[in-house]
């Protein structure tokens, strides 16, 4: 990919006429991806680009842009407010993944776009990084160390959490969960992981199959910030080798329906541990349309359980903006 047409996008002024938004003729720009999981990727070491959230989803429009589940820019997080917070927690922060849905909403974080974000600074020369070396980057989910493997990278996540723990440990669940092609509602159990996902469990890959996710499922009660939801199918056996597998859908707050989902993948594999119950292995294998990636539980600082996700990156195109 040589070039992309990008129409120009408006923004309103405080009196409410419109605009031309900055123009982004001559940006450079790569596509990446992780399982399937893709985004446009914009190099901004100084800050220099200001993106609105319509240029964003012509971005990331499959028809009339580049395509991609979201846009990541790369930004010394020194010019962020919310980088120059992390800076204070951790000095080694020093680029900041500037994430923002297929919408032009802003995310959190992405766990597949984290190490699609780190491929991509290797790759344009702002970091280097070798084999079994960490590098710490800078998220709206807080700061993640991230490791380069023989097969790619992997991911601190940070800890985890239910968002509505009270029902989780009493009930197992905390929501109702319907969606075209499932003839009922399901149980649903909230986690998260530095952003919201609501897990569901079905009993077989015919029903994954069948499962509709053109739109947005319902989830009764939604977490206050809206969430992710993961419909997810045990493997059986669920553990063979002392590690569990599950396969799993996911339709992402902006975005729809995506090939995979880091964070959605974490959380998938809490929820099924937890339902599992205390013979169930903290490592986890989990299939999604666009792959396999690995989660891994483990002991973090202060006493709580971290998550490691680990799996490709690949950067599949460069270019500039016409």
């Amino acid at each position: 990919m040589d070039e992309t047409v990008v129409f120009p996008a408006q923004q309103s002024t405080a009196a409410g006429a419109s605009v031309p938004a900055p123009s982004l003729a001559g940006l450079a720009f790569s596509k990446g991806h992780g399982t399937g999981n893709d985004f446009v990727l914009i190099a901004d070491p100084g800050d220099a680009h200001e993106i609105t959230p319509e240029q964003v989803a012509q971005l990331c429009d499959r028809h009339v842009g580049i395509g991609g589940d979201g846009l990541i820019r790369a930004v010394p997080s020194r010019f962020l407010p919310e980088g120059r917070d992390l800076l204070e927690q951790d000095p080694d922060a020093e680029w900041f993944m500037d994430y923002r849905n297929g919408d032009g909403s802003l995310s959190e974080m992405c766990g597949n776009g984290v190490r699609v974000f780190v491929h991509f600074l290797i790759a344009e020369n702002l970091v280097d990084l070798g084999p079994g070396e960490t590098l710490t980057i800078g998220t709206r989910g807080g700061v993640k160390k991230v490791v380069r493997t023989a097969n790619g990278y992997a991911v601190d996540m940070g800890p985890w959490e239910f968002i509505f723990p009270k029902e989780a440990t009493s009930k197992a669940m905390d929501a109702l969960v319907s969606a075209d092609g499932l003839e009922v509602a399901r149980p649903g159990l909230s986690v998260s992981m530095g952003n919201p996902h609501t897990v569901v469990a079905l009993a077989e890959l015919k029903e994954l199959a069948a499962t509709q996710l053109f739109k947005a499922p319902v989830v009764d009660p939604k977490p206050a910030h809206g969430t992710n939801v993961e419909f997810v199918v045990p493997a059986e056996p669920l553990v063979e080798d002392g590690v569990g597998t599950i396969t799993m859908r996911v339709h992402e707050r902006g975005v729809g329906e995506t090939q995979s989902c880091g964070t959605g993948a974490c959380a998938a594999a809490v929820a099924i541990r937890h339902w599992a119950g205390a013979t169930a292995p903290n490592d986890w294998h989990v299939n999604v349309p666009g792959g396999v990636v690995d989660v891994k539980f483990f002991p973090g600082a202060g006493g709580r359980e971290h998550v490691e996700l680990s799996g490709p990156a690949v950067i599949v195109a460069t270019g500039t903006l016409s």
